[in-house]
């Protein structure tokens, strides 16, 4: 709990965790009114919580499948079978991708598929038979397993995952990741971003992050932010998210990521978040998760990503010097010389880190922190010396 104290006292309030739903809509509208107020009270928190470090994953991504049984009105990640951008990943592959991410001295192997494409597509299950398995969750352990091979620590997105598949990716995996999106059921109906998306459906979603919270991974989630939702459904989101961490302490950081329109989806013509107004929830955020790590990705923000300092933020992300951002490959990851610089001139330290933050390291298995430790220094970060 922070020892900060405020003008405004419902800022107070929601920082020292006394308040209730409508207390947190009462302070955006607040803090609407003022920006200025709201962005000072997350600079302070968030110094107060991280000190002058900001944090990124120096990553290889691996689109290991993007055949997906879900259609979101919003992704461009998912492919059909005739496209040039279907990936079904052979295992070769997947291990020439790794030799080449380790002399780039990356860190971190993302390993990102669509939900359950075999049940949808009977060509990923013959892909996936001619691998030898049978699930994609059973051929993501086997990529983990080339991943730690090779020196990298694989951090794994597959969607809703049953919790005996969780318990299984533990092994090899120091942290995996689930977005949230939206607690919003209203985005599941007819017509809107989630209604042929069953796997978005909120309450599937909140069951699998509680399940890898009590399989005691550390977990990523976060907030899809301009996709049609309220003000109201943002900070439940939020609120939602900060609940299930209480409950089980796993939670290592909240991705907020602003939504853009592509071209090859139904919400094309949908206008992108305003970036006022997400500024001010990033800061909101803060304020109301104030030791949360909290993220931004700054490469879909290219013009202004330095000014989400000033909202509280205190991570990146994974940005790759080797492979694009599949799921918005518009969007270009900015060098990581140039995220240096630009922390340095706001004060601040940027430091690579591991797919898992250094306060959920006593989480992950005896056997990865053991090789993470070749690479680490005295605060569970990872050398400078290895990674710029």
């Amino acid at each position: 709990m922070s020892n900060l104290v405020f003008d405004s006292e419902i800022l107070n309030r929601i920082v020292q965790g006394r308040t209730y739903k409508t207390d947190y809509l009462q302070a955006y509208y607040d803090a609407l009114q003022n920006p200025a107020d709201i962005f000072a009270a997350a600079t302070k928190l968030r110094d107060e919580y991280k000190g002058n470090t900001i944090t990124f994953s120096k990553k290889v991504f691996l689109n290991v499948i993007n055949l997906c049984r879900d259609t979101c009105s919003y992704c461009t990640y998912k492919a059909q079978l005739t496209q040039s951008k279907l990936s079904m990943m052979s295992t070769d592959t997947a291990k020439q991708i790794i030799r080449l991410a380790k002399r780039y001295r990356c860190v971190e192997a993302l390993l990102v598929t669509g939900e359950r494409p075999e049940e949808a597509y009977p060509e990923a299950k013959e892909w996936l038979r001619g691998e030898g398995y049978s699930s994609t969750p059973e051929y993501l352990a086997h990529i983990s397993e080339i991943c730690l091979k090779g020196g990298l620590f694989p951090h794994t997105n597959a969607g809703n995952l049953e919790r005996d598949e969780i318990r299984m990716l533990s092994d090899t995996n120091v942290s995996v990741g689930l977005m949230l999106e939206s607690s919003s059921e209203r985005l599941t109906g007819s017509g809107m971003p989630h209604h042929l998306a069953p796997s978005k459906r909120p309450k599937e979603r909140i069951r699998v992050l509680e399940d890898m919270g009590r399989e005691k991974i550390p977990t990523t989630t976060g907030v899809l932010v301009g996709i049609g939702e309220s003000i109201e459904e943002y900070i439940d989101s939020i609120i939602t998210i900060r609940d299930i961490h209480r409950r089980y302490g796993h939670i290592q950081e909240i991705i907020l990521q602003n939504f853009h329109p592509k071209n090859d989806t139904a919400m094309r013509n949908n206008a992108a978040a305003d970036m006022t107004q997400f500024m001010i929830l990033v800061a909101l955020t803060r304020i109301m998760i104030p030791a949360m790590n909290i993220q931004i990705p700054p490469n879909l923000s290219p013009d202004i990503y330095p000014s989400y300092i000033n909202s509280g933020i205190n991570d990146w992300g994974g940005i790759s010097p080797l492979t694009q951002d599949y799921v918005n490959p518009e969007f270009s990851w900015p060098h990581i010389q140039d995220v240096s610089q630009r922390c340095s001139d706001f004060g601040y330290n940027l430091k690579c880190r591991f797919p898992v933050y250094p306060e959920f390291a006593q989480m992950v298995s005896p056997h990865l922190k053991e090789r993470m430790s070749t690479i680490a220094d005295s605060e569970m970060l990872v050398e400078a010396s290895y990674w710029r």
